[in-house]
């Protein structure tokens, strides 16, 4: 496997166009961290004697009709993604953009700001992120999260001057996370759907971390790259939508090893190309 990445990551070095080094993660590269994924069961929001699916209640039209409810799951895993460290693939990732500078990308499906505290700095945070709300009657504009909001334990409620905080001061709506739900589109100010396209046009490998490609847009990324010639490596520890599109690509490396022992490989190859 490693002479394989060796002979990939020398010939994108040294290429002169369409050399972008991009990285697309997922749930899973904060595994280590102690955040459980949002989709599987440990996703899963009981409310009183309701068990609710996160495609029902991570949706604009559930916050809609019980917006308390859902501030209540939000402030909870925020209180999760404050209490995390970043793990050792977040810090080799934010070593290898130190090293790679202005060739290294970096695209996200997480919301829990880690790769952000491990030092990453180009970063394209695709479904949101946990450090800003909006409003979710479309008033124009996007604030910081409110620091007088702390995270909270999974049974407190929102206090009233939360809810104060909550609301939009122009239309008097509730504010919600500024993050994608279920049924919500990418877009470009949110989501950085165009921006992140274009790094997969210009890329010379794509690593495809902890992700296994269950929403449309980091599988339209895979597809770009490939279409431009970019390589396509997936570095998951079970076969996934991914692992699907590249099976029969020539430019394709599939890796079923944990993301921080191929990540300290993919470092070590980078650092001895630099010098």
């Amino acid at each position: 496997m490693k002479e394989q990445l060796e002979e990939i990551i020398r010939y994108v070095y040294h290429k002169e166009k369409r050399n972008l080094f991009t990285f697309l993660t997922g749930a899973g590269i904060s595994s280590d961290s102690g955040i459980p994924t949002y989709r599987g069961t440990d996703g899963i929001w009981v409310k009183g004697t309701r068990f609710h699916k996160p495609e029902k209640f991570g949706t604009l039209r559930y916050f809609r009709q019980h917006p308390e409810e859902v501030w209540q799951y939000s402030l909870f895993r925020k209180k999760m993604f404050e209490t995390a460290m970043p793990n050792p693939s977040h810090h080799a990732l934010a070593e290898i953009e130190e090293m790679l500078e202005d060739r290294f990308h970096l695209v996200t499906q997480n919301i829990d700001n880690l790769h952000r505290r491990a030092g990453n700095t180009r970063l394209y945070e695709i479904h949101g992120n946990n450090r800003e709300i909006k409003c979710s009657n479309g008033c124009k504009g996007i604030s910081l999260f409110p620091q007088e909001i702390k995270g909270k334990d999974i049974d407190e409620d929102l206090t009233r001057n939360d809810i104060a905080l909550l609301t939009c001061p122009d239309c008097g709506h509730w504010m919600r996370p500024n993050i994608l739900w279920f049924d919500e589109y990418y877009d470009e100010k949110t989501n950085k759907k165009f921006s992140a396209l274009k790094v997969a046009k210009n890329s010379g490998v794509l690593f495809i971390i902890g992700t296994s490609g269950a929403t449309n847009l980091p599988v339209s990324i895979a597809e770009t790259a490939l279409k431009y010639g970019s390589f396509v490596i997936d570095i998951n520890t079970e076969d996934n939508h991914f692992t699907e599109l590249i099976r029969n690509k020539k430019n394709k490396l599939i890796i079923r090893e944990k993301s921080t022992k191929v990540l300290v490989s993919i470092k070590e190859i980078i650092t001895n190309l630099n010098q």
